[in-house]
Parts: C-alpha cells; sequence; structure tokens
C-alpha cells in the first residue's frame, strides 16, 4: 500500500465559487418548481447522471447548473446542509 493513500486529501474552494454556486442552486431549484417539477429530485437525477436533461431551460437553468462542475454543487449542498444543523 503506498503512503499516498493513507494520508488526507486537502480540497478547498474559493468563497466567491462559493456563493456563485448557491446563486446557481436557487435560480435552477425556483425554475424546476415554476414548471412543476420536483426539484429535489431533478438535481439528485443530474448529480448522479450528469445528464443536464434533468434540468429544465426555464430561465436558463440548464445552462446555469452547466456552468459548475457536479463536486462543485455537492459542496454547496453539504456546506448548506451542516449550516442548518
Amino acid at each position: 500500500m503506498s503512503n499516498l493513500s493513507q494520508e488526507t486529501m486537502m480540497f478547498k474552494v474559493d468563497s466567491e465559487e462559493n456563493n456563485v454556486a448557491a446563486e446557481i442552486i436557487g435560480t435552477v431549484f425556483r425554475s424546476l418548481k415554476d414548471k412543476g417539477y420536483n426539484p429535489i429530485n431533478q438535481i439528485v437525477g443530474y448529480l448522479l447522471s450528469g445528464d443536464p436533461t434533468y434540468i429544465t431551460s426555464h430561465n436558463n437553468a440548464r445552462g446555469l447548473i452547466r456552468k459548475l462542475e457536479r463536486d462543485e454543487l455537492l459542496e454547496e449542498f453539504v456546506r448548506a446542509y451542516v449550516k442548518g444543523k
């Protein structure tokens, strides 16, 4: 076993990126809700598959969410969840 697998890797995102991710998630959530979709289900489908067709094009939500990597979205969800606890 290599030493690399024994060490904890550090991951850091700039706070400006956090704000952008939060704004995009909010816009996407509202757009999905406006069109009658369950936003949670649709976003989870997108995160799991990477298929942007889970996100509506209403209000350019699909274009916005594709500006972020899925790991950036997940990080924002975890941050919001932990802050809520």
